[in-house]
């Protein structure tokens, strides 16, 4: 008997490491092994192979590699802006971001409103869109930083970055991205955006966990949260050099996001229109907002999310409900519940991120799985031709 293949599709929490990236990293891990600090000829070699690997990553978001920092990872990357800029800010007190964030950013800013800064979370419609008038309206003279990210990792829903960069700008306040989930979809220039500070990952692009970036715009002198010389005193600490060297590795592969978005969407699309062709009470979440291409968030009328999950990694399938860092917690989803979804649609909603890695067959065996699973939730007998779940069943 064939074991059976396994399918993820949880991309947008993390991706596999690509077996390149893992060839690139393997000899830091092992005979280069120098300190990229040392003046040893081992750690000159360490120290040039840093640098490629810094060209690499800021070259793909359009900067130069004095205003790429590397971190941890993106929560590191947009707490050290955060904090960062109200440093900067010269007494101002005020943040502005939105109701559906990461979490390393909602966090910090609830952390921050303990210590008494200010911060205006700004609502998302019912397709988890921005109002650029509301970001207008709550831009104030104390105002030190506008936090937005790129792209929604729960739904895909994509901000205009550029627009509210400039408005950010013209009150007088730095604008800070967190681009974890944009890059390597969509097309993302940090300079052209205008923006002061983008936060980026590794994994999310297929390269190793535990390294990030934070791009910082030429001329601002952002105070560290960790002191050191290292990354021309911006962030302490000996460098994570096999994870920088993968993260260089993994950004070299995205030769031509163009396409891969392409691919990725057809995908997307094609399990989008076969879910609805036997569900169509089925939504999308998102659906008539600008969205990443491999994001497809559904609700799952009168479904248990957390069961249906659980059924689909039985037949070797994964997704996930929720963000990856939440997820654990069983609470419904900021996201979806900014968008006006009540709880019960929330607690139904599934979501499905594809990948490079993932192929047309994926799909074509998820929505094989996916109709005897839902007529079995709903009690429904189970039929041989393809079904068609109404809306009438599904209440």
């Amino acid at each position: 008997m064939s074991m059976m293949r396994s399918i993820y599709l949880d991309n947008n929490a993390t991706t596999a490491l690509a077996p390149v990236v893992l060839d690139a990293m393997l000899p830091y891990l092992f005979s280069e092994h120098a300190n990229p600090s040392s003046a040893s000829e081992a750690g000159v070699r360490v120290k040039k192979a840093l640098g490629d690997a810094r060209i690499a990553v800021a070259h793909f978001m359009g900067a130069t590699p004095a205003e790429l920092i590397f971190t941890s990872g993106a929560t590191e990357s947009n707490q050290t802006a955060i904090m960062g800029a109200l440093s900067l800010s010269k007494g101002k007190r005020h943040l502005i971001t939105s109701q559906v964030e990461h979490p390393s950013v909602l966090l910090m800013c609830q952390h921050l409103e303990r210590l008494g800064i200010e911060v205006t979370y700004l609502p998302v419609d019912e397709e988890g869109r921005l109002s650029l008038e509301d970001l207008h309206a709550a831009l104030r003279s104390d105002t030190a930083l506008v936090s937005l990210m790129w792209a929604n990792n729960e739904t895909g829903v994509v901000f205009p970055i550029a627009e509210a960069t400039a408005i950010a700008h013209a009150a007088g306040a730095l604008f800070h991205t967190d681009a974890t989930q944009a890059i390597g979809k969509v097309s993302v220039n940090a300079v052209a955006s205008g923006v002061d500070f983008l936060s980026c990952s590794a994994h999310k692009i297929h390269g190793p966990k535990g390294v990030g970036a934070l791009f910082v715009r030429k001329g601002i002198a952002l105070p560290p949260l960790f002191h050191g010389h290292q990354e021309r005193g911006r962030r302490g600490g000996t460098e994570n050099v096999p994870a920088i060297i993968g993260f260089g590795a993994a950004i070299r592969l995205v030769t031509d996001v163009e396409s891969d978005a392409c691919y990725l969407r057809g995908l997307r699309d094609h399990f989008e229109q076969g879910l609805l062709a036997f569900m169509p009470c089925a939504r999308i979440h998102g659906q008539e907002a600008e969205r990443l291409p491999n994001t497809s968030n559904i609700g799952f009328i009168a479904i248990d999310a957390e069961e249906l999950l659980y059924r689909l990694e039985q037949k070797g399938i994964t997704a996930a409900a929720g963000a990856a860092c939440a997820a654990g917690r069983q609470e419904p989803s900021h996201v979806l519940t900014a968008m006006g979804i009540s709880k019960t649609a929330v607690l139904s909603s599934l979501r499905f991120s594809f990948g490079r890695m993932n192929q047309l067959e994926d799909v074509e065996q998820l929505l094989r799985v996916l109709p005897s699973l839902l007529l079995d939730m709903m009690d429904m007998p189970p039929i041989t031709a393809a079904p068609l779940i109404s809306c009438a069943h599904s209440q």
